[in-house]
């Protein structure tokens, strides 16, 4: 007879809700499986009693199962702890601007900000401006820039349509060959919390990201 504390029955109180049971509490685990022991010697067979070895192994058995649970226990106590310190972390970042992927066009005080990365050196880039349908209001030549993370800065000071919804596109190129690039939208932190383990913020321009999606602090 293999003893196990982990079959044990569900107990349910008055008012509907499971109560703590062997295979979630470490301790009434290891109480049950000794209590069930202890009736097992006392009504065992005079002429076939519990080999030493299996009783070695049972006990061993509800010591591995009872260290896994404590482990459980422990490994979400601990991931609850970190998201808390993952959410603190985040409240710094409330209030900075971060750079993310994205064409939306950040514009404030009669300047519109953005920024790109490229994947190598280009002798020009152009940034085009255009307004929520679509269409081009200004273009903005930056000339030669070197690889990597770059902004800009498009003065919208003569602009007089709507600044809402506004977006922008890079041209980078060298010499006659283009070269990828990644539009880098400029926003301002808001709010911090945690989905899923992860850090998560909101952006003043109604998006979500994860910490893992900011490409630059500005």
């Amino acid at each position: 007879m293999i003893l196990s504390a982990t079959n044990a029955p569900s107990v349910t109180d008055a008012t509907g809700t499971k109560a703590a049971t062997a295979a979630t509490d470490p301790a009434a685990a290891q109480d049950r499986f000794l209590k069930l022991l202890v009736a097992q010697l006392n009504n065992q067979d005079p002429m076939n009693p519990l080999d030493n070895a299996q009783m070695t192994s049972q006990i061993a058995q509800i010591n591995t199962v009872t260290g896994i649970q404590q482990l459980n226990q422990t490994m979400a106590s601990m991931a609850t702890q970190f998201n808390s310190l993952q959410v603190m972390q985040g409240t710094a970042l409330i209030g900075r601007n971060v750079m993310t992927e994205g064409s939306t066009l950040a514009v404030a005080d009669k300047a519109g900000k953005g920024g790109f990365e490229i994947a190598s050196p280009a002798t020009s880039v152009k940034v085009d401006v255009l307004n929520a349908s679509g269409q081009v209001v200004e273009s903005v030549d930056l000339g030669a820039k070197a690889a990597g993370r770059h902004t800009f800065e498009w003065d919208a000071s003569k602009y007089t349509g709507s600044t809402d919804g506004m977006q922008f596109r890079v041209t980078a190129t060298n010499g006659a060959t283009k070269i990828d690039s990644t539009a880098l939208a400029l926003s301002k932190v808001t709010a911090a919390g945690a989905e899923d383990g992860q850090l998560v913020l909101t952006l003043a321009n109604g998006k979500t990201i994860k910490y893992s999606d900011i490409k630059a602090l500005v």
